[in-house]
């Protein structure tokens, strides 16, 4: 499993993010009113689902870390956050490059915008809480308290547009001549891009739980060192 993830997986991941790029770039057409800005949607909209399957893995890790207590769910709690978290900052940054050709502004207060706002922040408090687990613990089962009840932000901020009025469009969804994906090619290339995300989100995965796991293991080491010097 782990020589497969070390030479398989980089090498998918890769092809599949040039295939999603010549699909963006070359493949698929304008959006009739957005124009050539609109192919920023396959990164941002991508990104974001990322970022969601980041902080959804890291919800049920810390769960089972809550339940069993085994280093090893913790890790990929740790892990599946920060790389969720990038993710997520992909998310804001390509959100405002797109709205201000569209929207006359980098950003409003949206409720969709806003509760993704609220998400990266909860995430960002986990992972300061994780700094100190070293030193109590404790700290890390309260950091798990805050992953699983953190990730319930996430389906408000997928219906957002239906429960609450906002400018924030519902671009998969929107119905025909309503600036949704109209051509068939935006669909192609809106599935390339997501399994190109998926490949990527799952080989830095794999890449940092692989580093927390050896940081764990040489942690061990220097305290059996430190406790044969003494």
């Amino acid at each position: 499993m782990r020589r497969l993830a070390d030479r398989v997986l980089p090498v998918v991941a890769t092809i599949a993010m040039l295939a999603a790029l010549w699909c963006v770039f070359m493949y698929v057409p304008n959006e009739r009113m957005q124009g050539a800005v609109q192919r920023i949607f396959y990164f941002h909209v991508n990104a974001a689902w990322a970022a969601f399957l980041g902080f959804f893995v890291a919800a049920g890790a810390s769960g089972m870390f809550l339940w069993r207590g085994h280093a090893e769910y913790d890790r990929l709690a740790v892990a599946a956050v920060e790389i969720g978290m990038m993710f997520c900052t992909m998310v804001l940054i390509t959100g405002p490059i797109w709205a201000r050709p569209l929207w006359g502004t980098w950003w409003t207060w949206d409720p969709r915008l806003t509760m993704t706002v609220i998400l990266w922040t909860v995430y960002a408090v986990y992972l300061v809480l994780r700094s100190g687990a070293r030193e109590d613990p404790q700290i890390a089962r309260y950091a798990a308290v805050l992953a699983v009840i953190g990730v319930l932000d996430v389906p408000l901020i997928m219906i957002s547009v239906r429960l609450w009025r906002g400018i924030h469009p519902s671009v998969i969804s929107a119905p025909a001549n309503k600036g949704g994906l109209e051509d068939p090619r935006m669909v192609v290339a809106l599935l390339v891009t997501l399994v190109a995300f998926a490949l990527l989100f799952l080989w830095l995965l794999w890449l940092r739980y692989e580093g927390l796991r050896l940081r764990d293991a040489l942690q061990r080491v220097e305290d059996r060192m430190g406790d044969i010097s003494r």
